[in-house]
């Protein structure tokens, strides 16, 4: 079926590994431009070549989007090379660690809310001119915990619920002029999970296991129906489509992309 990217000009934050990376690569193969702002300079510039190799159109932009100046000057860069204009933002970046509630200190808790949701804000405050005078999407990656929290991580999943609460929001304020929604991924298999300090190796502190052998005891506990975790391309895969023609109609929806971990009804 045909997307109707081709030529539209997108934007993706944290997009230098993992679902980021995947969503990039994912919508130059649809003909789209593609800016991804990240602060691992030696990812971007994989990334970078990768997409180029393939014939595709991308720029990279070194960024902090943990603070408000580092998400302005990414975005003022970007938008400088893309000619002034924008028709998709895709808000993915984000971080977090497993750890208990009586771990998590109000530095962690800052820290948290700021990369995984204030990033989200500060990049949508500053695109929306843009996207209301042509108009656009915005997709926002969220978490399964966003829904259906775990007793770890707590503050992870309280960022991703402000995640979704912000999305029912500006897409009601935006429309029709720009649709705006989420993707909920349950475990997807990346960086996020593998890097040191991540989940995996965090869970592994928590459980008091091997860092793989946590994992798959925290798969058992929360009882996933597909069992395994998810690939990045499997989350691209929807974002690409809200953010296409093809779902010109859906707008304030959170599509889960997460092995069915959540069992409730909304």
């Amino acid at each position: 079926m045909e997307t109707g990217l081709k030529g539209r000009r997108v934007l993706v934050t944290g997009g230098a590994t993992g679902i980021g990376e995947a969503a990039a690569i994912a919508f130059a193969r649809e003909g789209a431009h593609v800016a991804v702002l990240d602060i691992n300079e030696d990812g971007l510039g994989d990334l970078a070549a990768r997409v180029r190799d393939e014939g595709g159109s991308i720029e990279v932009v070194k960024a902090d989007l943990s603070t408000d100046a580092g998400v302005q000057a990414g975005i003022s860069v970007a938008l400088e090379r893309f000619g002034g204009t924008c028709n998709v933002l895709v808000n993915n970046v984000g971080s977090g660690a497993v750890r208990s509630f009586d771990d998590v200190t109000d530095e962690d808790w800052l820290k948290t809310i700021n990369l995984n949701f204030m990033s989200y804000v500060r990049a949508t405050r500053a695109l929306l001119p843009v996207l209301r005078a042509g108009g656009g999407a915005i997709i926002n990656v969220a978490s399964d915990l966003a829904r259906q929290p775990e007793p770890v991580p707590i503050d992870y999943s309280a960022s991703k619920a402000a995640v979704l609460a912000l999305t029912k929001g500006l897409a009601r304020a935006e429309a029709p002029k720009i649709r705006v929604n989420a993707v909920a991924p349950g475990p997807i298999w990346t960086p996020f999970w593998t890097k040191p300090g991540g989940f995996a190796e965090t869970m592994g502190q928590h459980h008091k296991m091997p860092p793989q052998e946590a994992v798959e005891h925290e798969m058992k506990l929360r009882q996933l129906p597909m069992v395994r975790l998810g690939e990045p391309q499997e989350v691209a895969n929807v974002i690409v489509f809200l953010a296409s023609d093809l779902a010109s109609y859906v707008t304030s929806a959170v599509w889960g992309v997460d092995g069915g971990s959540v069992r409730s009804l909304t």
